[in-house]
């Protein structure tokens, strides 16, 4: 009797369901890799896309230097995971927060971010009396206008305070910067530094990061460090900025058909609570590569209406694979994601690090 071959993932999987493919991830880990090697960035990937520890420790086998993390949580898991250099890229306001930080502290190398003196004020009063200094680098807004100091000479006189506070380190600067705006951003990186060494203070680290200019970013002296996060995946809103194609879309949503109506309709059982509500700009929720004719024109909770223009709806039990809009979140929406190879199926693997959402 001949052996078995490998199980297939559908055999196995329920829909609606996340499959995320080990062999495109292997190969987007190596590709951003290699590129930002090329342009002298060490690489700190960001955990928030995946949220896994396996894919942590693959991104550190690659080269990685350490990993950002977006929620004290998030990096409580990583650091339970045997990772030891986590940045937290995220203002970490109050006092419970700050004496899980502390205590995350002595397990770890923690970096963390501050925009503010209210944040650095709370850090301080935390670490003031500790063993080791906590490393704060100062976040800057270069254009997205979310947090950080609004100009470089802000950014001196954060880092000046935060110098002169018992139990922190000044160690540099921070910035995410707005869409395709990646190379400009070094520029105002660039005047911040200078002023900073006019003032006597070492910046040891400057980040920047973003998958959407990730390809598009030119070698700069004032970036040192790279933050990219939906690289890993990738999804539809990347291949809409031209940073990948659907052949680099690791992660997809595969769905069941479970009622078509008429020719040109057809309804799968994903909705908002797998494929989330985000557009990033573009229109439809998410696209299937190998119907690319078909729209999935609007979403409720557990629906998916699609609109099929030929006229030829599939049927009710077949398969649809969809490359979401925004993969972070579909990671943080379900509690396992399966790990393929192909059409091979892997396991289950548990997103550990979605739980801790604060």
């Amino acid at each position: 009797m001949p052996a078995a071959g490998p199980l297939k993932w559908w055999d196995v999987v329920e829909t609606p369901a996340v499959l995320i493919d080990l062999d495109v991830v292997e190969t987007n880990i190596l590709r951003c890799q290699a590129h930002c090697t090329a342009l002298g960035f060490r690489v700190r990937p960001h955990i928030k896309t995946h949220k896994l520890p396996v894919l942590a420790h693959a991104q550190l086998a690659a080269g990685a230097i350490g990993v950002t993390a977006q929620k004290l949580g998030e990096a409580e898991i990583m650091a339970d995971a045997g990772i030891e250099d986590i940045l937290i890229s995220y203002n970490i306001v109050g006092k419970a927060k700050l004496q899980r930080l502390r205590q995350l502290a002595s397990r770890a190398r923690i970096t963390v971010v501050a925009d503010s003196i209210e944040v650095v004020s709370g850090l301080s009063a935390m670490f003031a009396d500790s063993s080791s200094t906590l490393d704060v680098l100062v976040e800057c807004d270069t254009g997205m206008g979310r947090c950080g100091v609004l100009t470089p000479q802000a950014a001196v006189t954060l880092a000046r305070q935060v110098a002169a506070r018992p139990g922190l380190r000044f160690a540099g600067l921070m910035t995410y910067p707005a869409p395709k705006q990646g190379n400009s951003a070094a520029g105002w990186l660039g005047e911040a530094i200078a002023l900073l060494h006019a003032a006597g203070l070492k910046s040891d680290t400057v980040s920047s990061g973003g998958t959407p200019d990730l390809y598009a970013m030119n070698r700069h002296d004032s970036v040192s460090e790279y933050r990219p996060g939906s690289y890993i995946y990738n999804d539809r809103s990347l291949i809409d900025a031209g940073a990948c194609d659907a052949t680099d879309c690791a992660l997809t949503v595969v769905a069941t058909v479970i009622s078509s109506p008429e020719p040109n309709r057809t309804i799968i059982d994903a909705g908002t609570k797998v494929l989330t509500s985000d557009l990033f700009g573009m229109q439809h929720y998410g696209m299937i590569p190998e119907r690319p004719d078909f729209a999935i024109v609007s979403l409720n909770e557990e629906h998916g209406r699609i609109e099929c223009p030929s006229g030829d709806a599939p049927g009710v039990g077949d398969l649809l694979r969809i490359i979401p809009n925004h993969a972070c979140v579909v990671s943080n929406m379900v509690n396992h994601v399966h790990l393929v190879r192909g059409d091979n199926y892997v396991r289950a693997e548990l997103v550990a690090a979605r739980g801790k959402i604060e």
